[in-house]
């Protein structure tokens, strides 16, 4: 059961991809666990992340995936594609028919480009009505609410961060991902203040591996860094073939 993964010792270390070579390659190097990257797959489609791709398109991709491997599978689905809580919950429910075992969901909206927190109390009630549609219907998925207090720099990000972690507890959220918080007192603040699994994201300057275990992570993944790094080496690649005129640096 993909909860019970979040209880194990080790840390939970999400690979996370964007179509079906990458998850056979998260697969073939022995990541546990895949999960999609929204930036990344709307980047594929040549789209800003945002949810500025139909639902469609990206459950169309996701069953792709679902497709192609036998690991357990976490989609992000940004804040829910959908404007009421029915409309998220059957997004989700659409998911878990084609094998997803968790979803992302964002307590922020990207609205002519800028991202901005959605208020706490409302996205819980949200959270509310939509974990009620799913266990209603008898299925069984991990909700990991993203908080972006700390992604948006907002005043006091511990304390606002903790806050909304309480509601979203309550709302019936499994887990709670906080990318962009790096800070090891922060991370343990987090930790200290609830039950539920934390999520972290890569990022420079991040603790390693083994001093995010002790201070009590138990997941981390990966973002679009893994996307934006492959599209960097295909440019130095690129470039290279072109400067050279020579195709010499393809099979090194």
């Amino acid at each position: 059961m993909f909860k019970n993964m979040h209880e194990m010792e080790e840390l939970l270390v999400i690979g996370n991809v964007w179509d079906v070579p990458s998850a056979k390659i998260a697969e073939s190097v022995g990541f546990s666990v895949i999960g999609t990257s929204s930036a990344a797959i709307a980047k594929n489609l040549g789209k800003e992340d945002g949810e500025n791709i139909r639902f469609e398109d990206l459950l169309s991709i996701v069953k792709a995936i679902a497709k192609s491997t036998e690991l357990p599978l976490t989609v992000d689905l940004e804040s829910g594609y959908g404007e009421t809580p029915e409309i998220i919950a059957k997004n989700i429910m659409e998911l878990v028919k084609i094998g997803v075992v968790g979803v992302n969901i964002e307590d922020s909206v990207v609205l002519d480009g800028e991202r901005s927190l959605c208020d706490s109390a409302l996205f819980g009630k949200i959270l509310e009505k939509v974990r009620k549609y799913i266990s209603e219907a008898d299925l069984e998925i991990f909700i990991n609410v993203r908080s972006d207090v700390f992604l948006l720099n907002v005043e006091d990000p511990l304390e606002t961060s903790i806050e909304r972690i309480d509601c979203y507890q309550q709302a019936g959220a499994d887990g709670i991902f906080l990318p962009c918080i790096s800070k090891q007192e922060d991370i343990r603040s987090v930790v200290d203040s609830t039950s539920l699994p934390i999520n972290v994201m890569c990022l420079p300057g991040l603790p390693s591996f083994s001093e995010l275990k002790t201070l009590g992570v138990k997941r981390i993944s990966m973002g679009n860094f893994v996307h934006e790094a492959m599209l960097a080496s295909l440019a130095s690649t690129l470039a290279s073939v072109k400067r050279e005129q020579s195709f010499d640096t393809l099979f090194i």
